[in-house]
């Protein structure tokens, strides 16, 4: 039994999952000045995540014949015969179901709508047919995964805002360097595999510089919280230091000491998008206490 415990974990990937999670839970607190109602939060971070775990196993179910071919896939659950297709389908279908009921019942329709819609763009429009398609597959499906913390913000408040926005238009930009660089790292199982991804469809020089244009990107759109308003000196600050880093990264994948250095772009990449999250936190919380001295709080866009 503890053995298809692991396996229908593994299912969920939870490691992806607990970043797109911790997005969706920043968004919940940036949302409202003070802490976010517990209910919004519990149920709201329940249903993300049974969604984000649906669209997972979803990728399992339909990437299982590539999934075999990849070094970095070939011991996934489906891969090795440990479960069978059908267990795979009706386990996506209920984490599925679930989440939807808990976000329309407990939440509100409009985070249940928007959940959906990035369960099926991620599940279905990125994994069966983006990803097989173009290489630019990772840019034009991005959005499904760039959408959590619009999801925690709804949840919270009940409608989109432009803030809530500009997170995941940060998240769509940081896709690309991010994925492009395990990529190149992983070059030959996509190629092995059939799939279009960049390194094996334009090399992997011309993926380089295409990670370092979108970090280039990626640290101007980064700025717009400060620009706007919707954060201060400490985010800015963090998110320069961040960058500058994320900088770094990029330009020496040009010309890399060694092959494995693709590799600690993208482990810096994770930590670069946790951290920049941290710092819009940390600078909101810093700044409630002045807004309700002042009396902003009745003025702030929430």
């Amino acid at each position: 039994m503890s053995v298809h415990l692991r396996e229908y974990l593994e299912l969920t990937k939870p490691r992806v999952v607990a970043l797109l999670v911790f997005c969706a839970v920043i968004g919940m607190f940036l949302a409202v000045p003070g802490l976010p109602p517990w209910r919004a939060l519990v149920f709201g971070t329940l249903g993300i995540w049974l969604a984000s775990a649906s669209a997972a196993a979803f990728n399992h179910l339909i990437d299982e014949r590539i999934d075999k071919l990849m070094a970095r896939t070939a011991r996934r659950p489906l891969a090795t015969g440990a479960l069978r297709a059908r267990q795979v389908l009706v386990f996506a279908i209920v984490l599925g179901i679930a989440s939807m009921l808990v976000l329309a019942l407990l939440v509100n329709p409009l985070t249940a709508w928007l959940t959906f819609g990035g369960l099926i763009g991620y599940a279905l429009i990125y994994t069966a047919y983006l990803k097989r398609a173009t290489p630019q597959n990772i840019v034009i499906g991005g959005l499904a995964g760039a959408i959590p913390p619009v999801l925690g913000w709804t949840a919270v408040t009940g409608h989109l805002h432009p803030y809530a926005l500009q997170l995941c238009l940060i998240i769509f930009v940081w896709t690309p360097p991010h994925f492009w660089a395990l990529a190149i790292f992983r070059r030959e199982d996509y190629a092995r595999a059939g799939v279009p991804m960049m390194p094996v469809t334009h090399g992997v020089a011309y993926t380089r510089w295409q990670v370092l244009l979108y970090t280039v990107l990626l640290v101007l759109v980064t700025l717009l919280p400060a620009l706007t308003g919707f954060s201060g000196p400490v985010y800015l600050g963090g998110a320069l230091v961040l960058g500058g880093g994320f900088l770094y990264y990029a330009v020496r994948l040009l010309h890399p000491p060694d092959e494995y250095f693709a590799m600690r772009v993208f482990k810096y990449s994770v930590v670069y998008l946790m951290a920049l999250f941290a710092f819009l936190l940390v600078d909101h919380w810093l700044a409630a206490p002045l807004r309700t001295s002042s009396g902003l709080e009745r003025l702030a866009p929430y």
